[in-house]
């Protein structure tokens, strides 16, 4: 089901005064993107975005005190279209009564706020970006570890808390444990936090629940990360084929979003938060270009071309 925000929503979040169409509060924002209906307010409406939040700032107010009462009324009465979730005046400037009596009259919400438009639509249109992002939560452990964040997952007991612990002691930061409330952003970013009630706490089997940001201090935590990176923590499987070079690049789908895979095996004796911090470190150089497995593969071309030339 597509998440909606509710006008009385955004009123209160930013402090809005309600001018006229109070009705209309109950009405649902279901698109984080704004509008200014420039062209509209001089009569061109064949493509007006008429569902999303449209905003009236200076521009367009002294327009339409430039135009007939006929044309002024023709204008803001299609403005006012049945889709339109709301209309905010901005600048704290007065609203013209056509446009009250039309959202009266189609239960549509005119609100007006005392900040500049440029400022109000970037508030605004991060604030629809965090409500209306398509969300996930993944049962694993997020940390990060020298910037990347990197998000561990593998079964019940395979030891991602005793891994996260691991890193903390190392320096690095825990986001999340055991649920990671993930974000897509506009722009197919991840990002991952704590659900609140177990935000900087790390269950350890054997110890219980612990405070991280208490034991390790502020430094050994922070609440969100972008994902970058995925760690999969597996038994060890003998008949098994691992890839031992990396050249080749699994990658697993969260949400709509294509991240990196690295799986990691897991026996005695392997040192997981070492692992992690190389995979972290080669994910940084691969990224800054520099790849370890493919200039190791070329070399080994070069070196059985010379081979053959010399027996030739």
């Amino acid at each position: 089901m597509a998440k909606r925000v509710k006008v009385s929503q955004l009123v209160q979040q930013f402090s809005l005064e309600i001018l006229s169409g109070e009705d209309g509060l109950k009405r649902s924002i279901t698109v984080d993107d704004l509008y200014r209906p420039g062209l509209e307010m001089a009569g061109y409406f064949d493509y007006h975005p008429s569902e999303r939040v449209q905003l009236l700032g200076k521009t367009e107010l002294s327009f339409l005190s430039t135009l007939t009462s006929e044309e002024r009324r023709c204008r803001l009465e299609q403005l006012c279209h049945e889709e339109t979730p709301c209309i905010i005046i901005t600048r704290g400037m007065e609203a013209p009564a056509e446009l009250l009596e039309y959202s009266n009259a189609t239960q549509i919400a005119v609100l007006q706020s005392n900040v500049a438009t440029t400022i109000l639509t970037s508030r605004i249109t991060d604030f629809l970006e965090k409500k209306l992002a398509p969300t996930a939560t993944i049962h694993g452990v997020l940390v990060d570890v020298y910037g990347v964040g990197m998000l561990i997952t593998g079964g019940s007991g395979i030891g991602k808390s005793e891994t996260a612990l691991e890193l903390v002691k190392r320096g690095h930061r825990l986001v999340a444990d055991d649920a990671v409330e993930i974000r897509q952003t506009s722009d197919n970013q991840l990002h991952g936090s704590a659900p609140e009630l177990i935000r900087h706490l790390l269950e350890i089997r054997g110890l219980g629940i612990i405070n991280v940001m208490t034991l390790f201090g502020a430094g050994a935590v922070r609440n969100q990360k972008r994902i970058s990176l995925v760690i999969k923590l597996e038994n060890w499987q003998q008949d098994k084929q691992y890839d031992r070079l990396g050249l080749d690049e699994e990658k697993t789908r969260i949400i709509d979003t294509d991240v990196t895979l690295v799986t990691v095996p897991v026996r005695p004796g392997r040192n997981l938060a070492v692992i992690i911090e190389v995979a972290a470190m080669n994910f940084r150089l691969k990224r800054m270009g520099y790849n370890a497995a493919l200039q190791f593969t070329n070399k080994l071309t070069e070196t059985i071309a010379e081979d053959s030339d010399d027996y030739d």
